[in-house]
């Protein structure tokens, strides 16, 4: 067989790059996950926990589109309870530090949501009105 030695060669490095995430994540690890500060005021949130960290963005997607689309304002009943749509009304009234609950998973999952491109943090907002 010709050139034998390239051939190996071209095989390993084949084989180490097929094979880098495994290793890579394997040995390297991807840092902790993160522990939200939950709020200690409320136990229930408006879905079960593991269905708020897989679709939050599906159900304030959904609540946008219908506050300011179609208009509809309407509180959503789940669970007994009643909420009212919107990131402010209903998340931000238990999840008061953007910080130490929103910030810890978006930074670890190296996202950057647009939702604060016009809503405001409870902190941002009592800044505000000291201001005032």
């Amino acid at each position: 067989m010709y050139n034998k030695g390239s051939v190996i060669i071209g095989l390993a490095i084949f084989i180490a790059l097929v094979t880098f995430p495994l290793w890579f994540n394997g040995l390297l690890g991807t840092g902790d996950v993160p522990n939200p500060q939950l709020p200690t005021s409320e136990t229930e949130c408006v879905l079960p926990a593991a269905e708020m960290r897989a679709k939050h963005m599906v159900l304030l997607n959904q609540w946008r589109d219908e506050v300011l689309r179609d208009g509809d304002r309407v509180e959503v009943t789940i669970g007994g309870k009643k909420f009212r749509k919107g990131l402010q009304l209903a998340c931000m009234q238990c999840h008061t530090d953007k910080e130490q609950f929103c910030d810890t998973c978006h930074t670890y999952a190296s996202v950057t949501p647009y939702c604060w491109e016009c809503h405001l943090s409870p902190a941002v907002m009592a800044e505000k009105k000291e201001v005032k």
